[in-house]
């Protein structure tokens, strides 16, 4: 009989077989399974459990949806929310689809000039442009005629504002499926006499018809999500986004809140069910045998696509203008002498300039933190070569912020880390605790811009590097980083933007010392400060804007040193 050897020898010769690189890996997965359990899913079962207590903690089943759903009220906002949202959605849709077919599919003049523009709003928080509509059709507003009497304060305004603010995200998406389409099928329908009309419905909305169901999507989850536009212009339109801050900031109800953020996370995990469908789907159109359309001259649509993308671009200029012009005007709408008083914010705030230094600093935090968590997560979950179960499990975590509201996360973290049994709550009112929450609402879309990066990396490139025993963490600073560095930079700029402009994560867990620019434009709009408030906005963008130049020179600098291979 062969001896038996001792636990302590087993637990050697265990160890002598795990390499280095899938110790390295295992300590990564296990730091990432701690993180996104910490700051993901214990806020979420926090916000859940709260929605079955009374405000002092007692359990009560579901008398407080009872409650909610026997007011009349709150069932007007759900109404309101649904309808501004599929307003919104239909007409970005048709907006952003044509817009996007215009730069894809003419050869009209000006095409890098529009694309720019239809993008421009991105930059801004999404208060700018109700700040901007105030000033255009409120009621002091210079062109409030143009509404023919009817208010901007509601339904209109909010419905303007939201189609301002979500068309960027829309063009984005529909611009990258127009893109992708194979000239042979263009070819064939010409080959066939087939009308131009026809072939628009039988080849390019088929191609497209993925991209555009993620593109109403994406833009109904903004519109039911978005708080600061509604807060700031909704009047008396109520939606579930400003309800939830009206129970938690005005009445302080902290349990019925978490019951209005339930239902409006319903929504937006609908739309995230119904995308993920869409993906899993979705095939490739374009393949190595495809030719790429190249449009040709066609003197008609070239010239409609140039009118109605001037149109566009004009409407972005007057509300982005607007909101400049209102920023430096004395006292609206009686003195319209302009002065730079409005950005003297020690004098309108008794915060003064630090909101702002506060959100370049909460935007630079998290483009650093989050940019290499982002990515060595998504590297780990991708090209990691042991423990397959563990990273399915945060693949799927992983993707959880993208269907989780700002409000909805910022409210699950108050009832998580503002509580003083948990060891966390040092971090509570930090502007470390801000950084966190602002990484891990924008960690989805990152994590996805990491993963199609590294997908990119032939799988040869790792096995040789296996079959010659070169570390993989070697092989990760040599090759993968060099090779994945414009989307590093674009998650980092990504990120950075995004702190700057975001409001509804934030708008419950700043302190005094660290309140972001965003809220102080929210405050300063509440106090009839409105000149300030959009100076400030406007600083946003002008910071948001640097940013994005200083990465597309960047990248363009980086592009030489790293990315010759892609040129044959």
């Amino acid at each position: 009989m062969a001896p038996t050897r001792s636990p302590k020898l087993r637990a050697n010769a265990f160890m002598a077989r795990l390499s280095k690189d899938n110790v390295i890996l295992f300590a990564l997965l296990a730091f990432l399974t701690l993180l996104m359990s910490l700051f993901i899913l214990m806020p979420l079962w926090a916000m859940l459990k709260k929605s079955v207590q009374n405000n002092d903690g007692n359990f009560v089943g579901l008398e407080n949806f009872a409650t909610y759903f026997s007011s009349q009220s709150l069932w007007q906002s759900v109404g309101n929310t649904f309808t501004l949202g599929v307003l919104v959605t239909v007409i970005v849709g048709v907006l952003a689809f044509g817009y996007a077919y215009a730069i894809t599919r003419s050869c009209m003049p000006f095409k890098g000039l529009f694309q720019v523009l239809g993008s421009a709003p991105i930059l801004a928080p999404s208060l700018l442009p109700a700040i901007s509509l105030i000033f255009l059709f409120g009621n002091q507003g210079i062109a409030k005629e143009v509404l023919g009497g009817h208010s901007i304060y509601g339904l209109i305004g909010i419905s303007i504002g939201l189609i301002f603010w979500t068309f960027p995200h829309a063009l984005m998406i529909l611009t990258t499926s127009l893109r992708t389409s194979d000239a042979r099928l263009y070819e064939a329908a010409r080959a066939l006499n087939t009308s131009p009309l026809k072939t628009f419905f039988m080849v390019t909305l088929p191609a497209a018809k993925y991209g555009l169901i993620s593109t109403l999507i994406v833009v109904f989850t903004l519109v039911v999500c978005d708080f600061g536009v509604p807060k700031v212009i909704g009047g008396n339109y109520n939606v579930l986004s400003t309800d939830i801050f009206k129970q938690v900031v005005g009445q302080q109800n902290f349990s019925m809140g978490a019951v209005t953020s339930i239902l409006l996370l319903a929504p937006a995990l609908l739309a995230f069910g119904v995308d993920r469908w869409v993906q899993k789907k979705q095939k490739s159109l374009f393949d190595t045998r495809s030719v790429a359309y190249q449009p040709e001259p066609n003197s008609m649509r070239d010239g409609i696509c140039f009118i109605y993308c001037l149109m566009i671009s004009v409407a972005v200029i007057t509300v982005l203008g607007m909101a400049i012009y209102g920023s430096m005007v004395t006292f609206w709408p009686w003195n319209k002498a302009l002065t730079l008083n409005n950005y003297n914010f020690a004098e309108m705030s008794t915060y003064g300039w630090t909101p702002f230094f506060n959100s370049l600093t909460l935007g630079a935090w998290t483009a650093i933190i989050g940019t290499v968590v982002i990515f060595i997560g998504a590297y780990c979950i991708e090209k990691g070569r042991a423990f397959a179960p563990i990273r399915q499990v945060m693949q799927m975590v992983s993707v959880v912020p993208m269907a989780v509201p700002g409000m909805v996360l910022g409210l699950g973290y108050i009832f998580y880390f503002n509580d003083v049994t948990n060891p966390l709550n040092v971090l509570y009112g930090t502007m470390t605790f801000l950084v966190i929450n602002t990484i891990v609402h924008y960690y989805t879309v990152g994590h996805m811009t990491a993963l199609t990066a590294l997908k990119q990396i032939p799988a040869e490139v790792e096995a040789t590097a296996a079959s010659v025993n070169l570390p993989q963490y070697k092989l990760f600073f040599k090759v993968t980083v060099p090779v994945c560095l414009p989307a590093i930079l674009d998650i980092a700029t990504y990120l950075f933007i995004n702190a700057l402009t975001t409001t509804s994560a934030v708008v419950f867990l700043y302190s005094t010392d660290t309140i972001p620019a965003s809220v102080s434009v929210l405050n300063m709009d509440d106090a009839g400060q409105t000149g300030a408030a959009a100076a400030m906005a406007v600083m946003i963008m002008l910071s948001a804007a640097t940013a994005k130049l200083m990465h597309m020179v960047t990248n363009k600098l980086c592009e030489k040193r790293t990315q010759a291979w892609r040129k044959r």
